[in-house]
């Protein structure tokens, strides 16, 4: 996989992750530096399934997804560090979410920008720092640990 181009656009972040609609929640990569950091966005609009039943009289995006949607940016800055495109039996899961803030709602016609960094790397699992902001204010932050295994090892604990 090359490194020289640094922005992604959907058919290529596509590439690289599983998630499909309505859950696929990154739709471009700004900028990444591969065992640093990525930048993405989230344009989020009312078309959203969710805003359907979160609220239906004031639509909010759900922390989950948001917190969704930083993992999928740090998913992809795992896969261009690794310089690999993840297979069919590639897997990533959470293994940890601490000191998770929800600063401000995420509403319809906001773009979510996320800004992840690795913080380390150690025995198979990957710490990220993660911020996502709207109109340059901090909407929530996170420290993010995650794992990418083969769907054959998945069953087993993380750090194994």
């Amino acid at each position: 996989m090359t490194t020289e181009n640094k922005t992604l656009d959907i058919l290529q972040i596509k590439s690289l992750l599983p998630h499909r609609y309505p859950l696929l929640l990154v739709d471009r990569v700004l900028t990444w530096e591969a065992n640093k950091s990525i930048t993405a966005i989230k344009n989020v609009t009312v078309n959203e399934e969710f805003f359907q039943g979160h609220f239906p009289h004031k639509p909010v995006m759900p922390g989950v997804l948001m917190i969704e949607a930083l993992a999928q940016t740090a998913a992809l800055l795992s896969f261009l560090t690794m310089g690999v495109k993840p297979d069919e039996n590639s897997v990533v899961y959470f293994v940890g979410i601490d000191n998770a803030r929800f600063k401000r709602p995420v509403e319809p016609g906001d773009q979510l920008k996320m800004d992840v960094e690795i913080l380390r790397v150690s025995r198979g699992i990957w710490k990220y720092k993660a911020v996502g902001t709207v109109d340059g204010k901090v909407a929530l932050e996170a420290e993010l640990m995650c794992t990418i295994r083969s769907s054959a090892d998945a069953s087993q604990p993380a750090g194994q």
